[in-house]
């Protein structure tokens, strides 16, 4: 029985190789979609330090148009779901970015109202 059911696999399969040309290329990894990921992760890594907006922005407008050649190729591109991750890293380092600099302008909000630690000190007797 389970000789049969194998034979039975192997003629679907062999029904679908022969259902594909030979021209046919084969699947490949999109490298708008590995080039987005990585650019997304450079991205995270420089967002607290303000140089992650760039690549986050950039990372943005590839995945989106490596999305499109992947819907695009009929399923001979590989890579949507490293699209969905590299938009969603984007948004993280635009997320981490904008909170810094948020916490930047209330410190420095803080700071001039003298309630904070002063970004510097003079003593008095400097003219």
């Amino acid at each position: 029985m389970a000789l049969g059911r194998h034979d039975g696999d192997m003629q679907s399969s062999d029904a679908a190789v022969a259902a594909r040309h030979p021209r046919d290329p084969d699947p490949v990894p999109s490298t708008k979609a590995f080039t987005a990921f990585v650019l997304s992760i450079v991205a995270v890594v420089l967002a607290p330090f303000f140089g992650g907006v760039l690549p986050a922005l950039i990372v943005l407008r590839l995945s989106a148009q490596a999305q499109t050649d992947i819907e695009a190729s009929e399923g001979f591109l590989l890579g949507a779901a490293r699209c969905r991750k590299a938009r969603r890293l984007a948004w993280i380092a635009l997320a981490i970015t904008a909170a810094v600099v948020v916490a930047l302008i209330l410190w420095r909000m803080y700071a001039m109202l003298g309630q904070g630690p002063a970004l510097y000190e003079i003593d008095p007797d400097v003219n």
